[in-house]
Formats: C-alpha cells, sequence, structure tokens
C-alpha cells in the first residue's frame, strides 16, 4: 500500500492541475527575485491550464491513446472470454448503504453484459481496493453482475492494485480453463496500456474499448474550458505517464 500511494503521489504531482497549481505557486515565489523567471512559469501554467480544459484539447489526447476501432462481432466468435477491467468504486454510497461501483467501472461493465449476450462467452471481472474500501472492485462487480443483470462471472479476481497486477493475476485464472484469447473490456484510452500487459502474460488480446473520443470542432464552445475538458486531459496524461513508467519498469528489470 505504501508504494501503491508514494506512486500516486508522484503521479499527481506531475499531472494536472496539482502540477499548474505547483507552476503558479513557483512563479509567485520567485517573482521578486527573478521576475523574468516567474513570469514565463506563469504564464506557461495559465496557458497549459487554458489549452488543457477545453473539450478539443482533451479530446485530442484521448484519441492519442486509442489502438483500435470498436470490436466487431467476427472478432468477438475468435475470443474464449470476456475479461472487464474495474475502474474505481464509490466509498460509502449513502443511497447504496455502502461502497458500490462508481461511473468508471458501470460503463465497462454495461458493454461487457452486451457482449456477453451477443455471444455467450464467460466474464472474468478483476479490480482490488487500491483506494481503500470494504469491498474489493472484483467484488463489487460480481454484486452488480448478479444482481442487476442476472449474470454470474466464471472467475473473480480480486486482488489487483493496478493493472499490470490486473494482468498478472487474472492470466492464470485464465489458462488454468484453457483461455488464451481474451476480449479486453476496458475505456479505449486505457487499452493502450493494458492491453500489452495482458499480452506479455501470454494471452492474445482483443481490444473491446468503449468511449471513443472525438476531435472535431462542432462549435465554439469545443474551445472553450470545461471541467469535462480537464478531465479528459487528466486522464490521457496520466495514460502516457503511466505507459511510460510500465517501459521504465520493464527496462530496469
Amino acid at each position: 500500500m505504501t508504494a501503491w500511494l508514494a506512486t500516486n503521489l508522484v503521479a499527481a504531482a506531475l499531472l494536472p492541475p496539482l502540477v499548474l497549481v505547483i507552476l503558479l505557486a513557483a512563479g509567485l515565489i520567485l517573482n521578486r527575485r527573478h521576475p523574468r523567471l516567474a513570469t514565463s512559469l506563469i504564464l506557461l501554467a495559465t496557458t497549459a491550464l487554458y489549452a488543457l480544459s477545453t473539450p478539443w484539447v482533451g479530446g485530442m489526447l484521448l484519441k492519442s491513446l486509442e489502438i483500435s476501432p470498436p470490436i466487431r462481432s467476427v472478432d468477438l466468435q475468435t475470443a474464449d472470454a470476456i475479461v472487464v477491467l474495474a475502474g474505481g468504486s464509490y466509498h460509502d454510497a449513502a443511497e447504496y448503504g455502502g461502497d458500490t461501483l462508481n461511473s468508471i467501472s458501470l460503463e465497462r461493465l454495461r458493454y461487457a453484459v452486451r457482449l456477453h449476450r451477443a455471444s455467450g462467452l464467460p466474464l472474468l471481472v478483476t479490480g482490488g481496493t487500491p483506494r481503500g474500501g470494504t469491498l474489493a472492485e472484483g467484488r463489487l462487480l460480481q454484486q452488480v453482475l448478479r444482481a442487476e443483470y442476472g449474470i454470474a462471472p466464471r472467475w473473480v479476481e480480486d486482488a489487483a492494485r493496478t493493472t499490470w497486477d490486473n494482468a498478472r493475476l487474472s492470466a492464470p485464472l485464465l489458462k488454468r480453463d484453457g483461455v488464451r484469447r481474451v476480449a479486453l473490456v476496458s475505456h479505449a484510452w486505457h487499452l493502450r496500456r493494458a492491453a500489452p500487459l495482458f499480452e506479455a502474460q501470454g494471452l492474445s488480446v482483443i481490444p473491446a474499448g468503449i468511449r471513443f473520443s472525438s476531435i472535431r470542432i462542432d462549435s465554439i464552445l469545443d474551445l472553450l474550458p470545461t471541467p469535462a475538458g480537464l478531465r479528459d486531459s487528466s486522464f490521457a496524461l496520466h495514460e502516457w505517464l503511466g505507459i511510460l513508467w510500465y517501459k521504465l519498469r520493464s527496462f530496469v528489470a
């Protein structure tokens, strides 16, 4: 848990919005002794905040992560199973009387159910408790599948704290039952990082992405800062940082 927390604190300091706050604070601190440097830092932070908060820039960053179009029925026919990656939970949800899935996990689960009903393929759900909580995300996925869709997953992995763990801990469960090719369900911007990790475990992966991004400018509003735009940019930069981290770790190993 300590290593996970340290990794995420470092990541937070390198990503918006915290990195922009750090740049602004540095500019204010240096303003008296180094006014030109301070002005440059403040302008950089302000410009980056504006650009990263626009839906267009956020969409372009997310689009840069996509590795495949939506899965086709013919591709699904070659899979042995469907793997669903948890994306987080909603702790102490008063309206549900405890922990439940967050919106990211629910979006992935809903699409996995669609694929399951179209193909009859068995489901594996995976996710631990990286952010705490009373139940692992894998168990929450299992609960929602049973209670709201009437479907029981064949495999439940509930110890993973990272995407690397998702792959490392899920692969033995699948291989034990003869599964070699999986449809991997996650957000389209997450699969560039997730798919190679499952392939490194000896599985063949068919990306089954959701929420594909648009880079069109449909109106002037796409060029105005919004909370959703900053969220999308943060998601994308987090993924690219994660990809770089995994590559560095593999190189060192």
